[in-house]
């Protein structure tokens, strides 16, 4: 797209939580010779839709992740082709720290995110969190 024009963080923000997936979850992988299973995380965000444009938006105004095309599945007529920006691990934790003074629908699996790679951000003196401590921390 490349026409130097970039979309507001709030803006992606509430796009991701109306139409975006977190992924934050750990199973067992087999790996090695020997197919033994270790415990591996997957952790990633997405958004999909069928507007490419706001798609590479997304991805230009971030600077991570990457954008895919999302063919619509065998049999499912008056489908549309649709558009993933996808981001893991570390970029997941960049973006995550972007959208969290904006995020209502997702807050905790982002927060979830946030606190994967940044524990203990707070002393949790009776489990009670300041919430202007913490977005000064987290800004």
């Amino acid at each position: 797209m490349n026409n130097n024009y970039k979309l507001e963080i709030p803006y992606i923000a509430g796009l991701f939580d109306a139409d975006g997936n977190v992924q934050y979850k750990q199973y067992m992988k087999k790996r090695g010779k020997d197919k033994k299973a270790y415990p591996t995380w997957d952790i990633r965000l997405e958004i999909s839709m069928t507007d490419q444009n706001v798609i590479e938006l997304v991805h230009e105004t971030l600077e991570v992740g990457s954008v895919r095309k999302k063919p619509p599945g065998k049999g499912q007529l008056g489908t549309k082709m649709q558009w993933r920006w996808r981001c893991g691990f570390r970029d997941a934790l960049h973006v995550c720290k972007l959208f969290w003074p904006y995020a209502i629908v997702k807050l905790h699996k982002i927060e979830k995110i946030i606190d994967h790679y940044e524990p203990n951000i707070q002393d949790l003196d009776d489990n009670v969190v300041d919430l202007a401590t913490e977005r000064q921390i987290r800004e």
